[in-house]
């Protein structure tokens, strides 16, 4: 499955249209479960219709329950002539006939035309493919199915318990961008990482093995780092935005820091923002270049519980810097992170005023 007018992990645009069922329907509340969006045009087009049979043969794998099937048509007369009929859970259509939602998705092309292709979203509404509708179409909703029936089952009702105010975001950096990073980092190695903290007025970076041992490489290849704010700009801050209402502007250090077990390597419990030369920052993000790949290093919120959290490689855990957090220890392997911070243009001015009292 490949991406091609999104990418990966990119949130899928939201809409209101007219459907089969609604007058106005909001696209945005079927969240909570995988979405598969086919924009094939007309069904009165041969491979449509191969398609729809396709789907209808896989009716059972459509429930609501774990996913449902969107199709677009931008032609009037699958309407009038009812080509194609809603199916009650799983199964429904879009009417686009003025060709907003197909524009909106890249699928209307230059000449009007419908490039016929296929999103599977996640519960969240993010992109996980785009699957073009071209030759082979026979094998187009079977290979479709495959590919949903491999992803995790949605988690099923229970009750929920406390935990901190964080979100878990998977998918920002590919799997490719990620071994880049690491091999960085493998390249010109670390330096010793400190904290900064508060003396006689003055905020100063210090280092102490008893509250930290890190090792952190500052990203100073342009094309790496332009790479890493593309897709934090593109997948994540959507997320930050949607949960926290929070329009993020500017984001602080491009660095790869390396846990390391042999170092015993940890960040016990802190918080990022407690001097004046921190102040300013906002969020946290701790996204995840290796998961998987040692033991320990979790990240855990004392004052919320005893919970440990953590993301699949490319993902990120993003918090408030207000917030009390630590890096467990590594106890096998190396973790590897990339470890931003975010803020806007309000804290922006407040950095600025700040600068005078950060010890050089």
């Amino acid at each position: 499955m490949r991406a091609t007018a999104f990418s990966v992990g990119q949130p899928a645009p939201w809409f209101h249209c007219r459907t089969q069922l609604r007058e106005r329907f909001c696209f945005d509340t079927i969240a909570g479960r995988y979405v598969v969006l086919c924009f094939f045009g007309s069904a009165a087009d041969p491979a449509a219709t191969e398609i729809l049979d396709s789907i209808q043969a896989h009716r059972q794998r459509f429930d609501d329950a774990q996913v449902c099937f969107f199709g677009v048509s931008v032609d009037p007369d699958d309407e009038t002539l009812k080509r194609v009929e809603s199916s009650i859970p799983g199964i429904r259509f879009i009417w686009d006939f003025d060709r907003s939602v197909s524009q909106l998705y890249g699928a209307l092309q230059p000449d009007g035309s419908i490039r016929q292709m296929t999103y599977v979203l996640d519960p969240a509404l993010r992109v996980l493919a785009i699957v073009p509708i071209e030759t082979a179409i026979e094998n187009h909703v079977p290979s479709l199915v495959r590919y949903l029936d491999k992803l995790p089952a949605p988690v099923a009702p229970h009750a929920a318990t406390p935990h901190a105010p964080v979100l878990v975001v998977p998918r920002i950096f590919e799997p490719s961008l990620c071994k880049a990073l690491i091999s960085y980092y493998d390249e010109r190695g670390g330096e010793e990482s400190g904290f900064m903290t508060e003396q006689s007025g003055k905020t100063v970076h210090i280092k102490d093995h008893s509250h930290k041992k890190r090792r952190d490489c500052v990203i100073e290849d342009e094309v790496l780092a332009k790479a890493c704010s593309l897709r934090i700009t593109n997948r994540l801050l959507p997320e930050l935005q949607k949960a926290f209402q929070f329009n993020a502007t500017r984001m602080e250090r491009y660095l790869v820091s390396c846990y390391n077990s042999e170092e015993g390597g940890y960040f016990r419990p802190h918080r990022d923002n407690t001097t004046k030369g921190t102040a300013h920052r906002r969020f946290a993000v701790s996204l995840f270049l290796n998961s998987g790949e040692y033991d320990g290093g979790f990240l855990r919120f004392p004052e919320y519980g005893k919970g440990l959290y953590s993301a699949p490689t490319g993902g990120a855990v993003v918090f408030s810097c207000s917030l009390l957090h630590e890096a467990t220890s590594v106890t096998q392997g190396r973790r590897y992170m990339f470890l931003p911070f975010l803020y806007d243009e309000a804290a922006s001015a407040i950095r600025e005023e700040n600068l005078s009292f950060i010890q050089r």
